[in-house]
């Protein structure tokens, strides 16, 4: 299986345009989808806060879709390095899925992505096709990304895993547990409440996985 890299979305053709402009459009994208969701926002502001031509964005995104998605890729970016088999190679498969639980947790758990998810799901009800973005370019990247985490274990002899992708989901959702949930809707869980899930999570999969079940 190729890594996948969740820095980067595919170019549109047109006329090339420098990193720095690009990496402001997709900046001013974000903000606009993360404060106002996706109905409210426009090319034309994205565009004037970014500094450059709605032109500009057109030629390298190809709309207003294209550009949400590189938005949404930017921002799952920022977990890749938990997910990415190399920065893995010291410590034990339990400590290396603590960082990688912790890492998730962290994530899910900023303000603006719990905002950004409940923008997500209202705009969806309108128009299906957002949700589906949002899927492709946030979670199943993600999802993609650890499962190849695993199999790098797996051909390691760490672990047993006949279904990856099965336990990818298991793993994450043990992690998420009712927090997700409850972040979603208004009641912040403590940070003792992530961690026993976390704990939790990477002893039933070490139980359910590793070669060696303590993990060692």
């Amino acid at each position: 299986m190729s890594r996948i890299d969740l820095s980067k979305t595919r170019k549109r053709t047109g006329r090339p345009v420098d990193e720095e402009k690009r990496v402001a459009i997709v900046n001013a994208a974000a903000r606009a989808f993360f404060d106002h969701g996706y109905a409210a926002s426009s090319i034309e502001a994205i565009a004037a806060e970014a500094g450059v031509s709605k032109v500009t964005i057109y030629n390298q995104f190809g709309g207003k879709r294209e550009l949400f998605t590189a938005a949404v890729v930017a921002e799952c970016g920022k977990m890749r390095r938990s997910f990415d088999v190399p920065e893995f190679v010291e410590g034990t498969l339990r400590e290396r899925l603590t960082e990688i639980g912790e890492a998730m947790t962290a994530f899910l758990s900023r303000p603006e992505m719990i905002q950004f998810d409940r923008r997500i799901s209202a705009e969806t009800e309108r128009e299906p096709g957002i949700g589906k973005a949002f899927l492709a370019a946030g979670p199943y990247r993600m999802k993609m990304a650890f499962a190849e985490f695993l199999e790098a274990m797996h051909d390691a002899g760490e672990v047993a895993i006949d279904d990856i992708p099965l336990a990818t989901e298991q793993f994450v959702s043990m992690c998420k547990g009712m927090g997700d949930l409850e972040r979603r809707f208004g009641a912040e869980p403590t940070r003792a409440e992530d961690r026993r899930r976390i704990d939790g999570a990477v002893e039933v999969f070490c139980r359910a996985y590793a070669v060696d079940r303590n993990c060692r």
